[in-house]
């Protein structure tokens, strides 16, 4: 007697469709979220370069400081100071530290792919930041606004596009792993959370224009969606066919 909880197993042509339209809806996400990541910073890109977005990056900037002193930001000491702690997160050493202890526990489980995915990902998308940055070669804000040093040039933000493509692999490889679907979404609103907030910090300081966090926000998400998508193919290359009976067996053990 089928149990009132469960629902017989799909059956034919349907049936199976159905299934594999479940386990493959990830696949259909990440590809949306690359394409729009990549359209949207080549806009951003473009506007940028043609200097259209002078006026809305300067207008943002002012409004982050005390009136009649663009040394300051706004708000109390403390905020400037957790706003310093925050940026942190995102610069390139502690990435790479997080990265490689991460890596690190993936050998230790002896799952080196995902160990060599994690780090070509960081890898590639710290060569991609170095080179764009060269390449439209765009100026800091006014030196008057900055609350800490920085050295290289502005377009896109380093901070929020490798921070992007670090914490939204880990929270994509962390909801890969957990069986429950909450902890798929926390590991996914942490990461999401994490780099929104290194992004913000990096325009509270003063150090990049609104658009630089934009366009790396934009970059670093199409980043980390294209290296899950790598990921998705190398772990499902092997493997055969599943049919409703297994899907349906796996989605109820999860």
């Amino acid at each position: 007697m089928t149990s009132p909880t469960s629902a017989p197993a799909p059956t034919g042509l349907l049936g199976r469709g159905l299934v594999r339209a479940r386990r493959e809806i990830g696949v259909v996400a990440a590809i949306l979220i690359f394409a729009a990541g990549l359209l949207g910073f080549l806009s951003v890109a473009d506007a940028v370069t043609d200097n259209h977005t002078r006026a809305f990056d300067m207008g943002i900037l002012t409004m982050l400081r005390q009136p009649g002193d663009v040394s300051a930001p706004i708000g109390p000491e403390w905020l400037r100071l957790a706003a310093i702690d925050i940026t942190s997160l995102g610069s390139v050493i502690d990435l790479v530290v997080i990265v490689l202890v991460v890596a690190g526990l993936f050998v230790a489980l002896r799952k080196y792919t995902e160990a060599l995915l994690l780090l070509a990902a960081g890898a590639s998308g710290l060569l991609m930041v170095d080179i764009i940055k060269i390449v439209v070669g765009r100026q800091r804000p006014p030196l008057a606004f900055h609350a800490v040093q920085v050295a290289n040039a502005s377009f896109p933000s380093g901070h929020a596009m490798l921070s992007a493509i670090v914490y939204l692999s880990l929270a994509t490889l962390a909801g890969h792993f957990a069986g429950s679907r909450r902890v798929r979404i926390y590991a996914l609103g942490a990461g999401m959370a994490l780099t929104v907030t290194v992004g913000a910090s990096r325009v509270y300081l003063g150090v990049h224009w609104p658009t630089d966090v934009i366009g790396g926000w934009a970059l670093g998400s199409a980043w980390a969606m294209l290296w899950w998508l790598i990921a998705w193919f190398v772990e499902h290359r092997h493997h055969r066919p599943v049919t409703a009976a297994e899907g349906l067996h796996g989605n109820n053990q999860g």
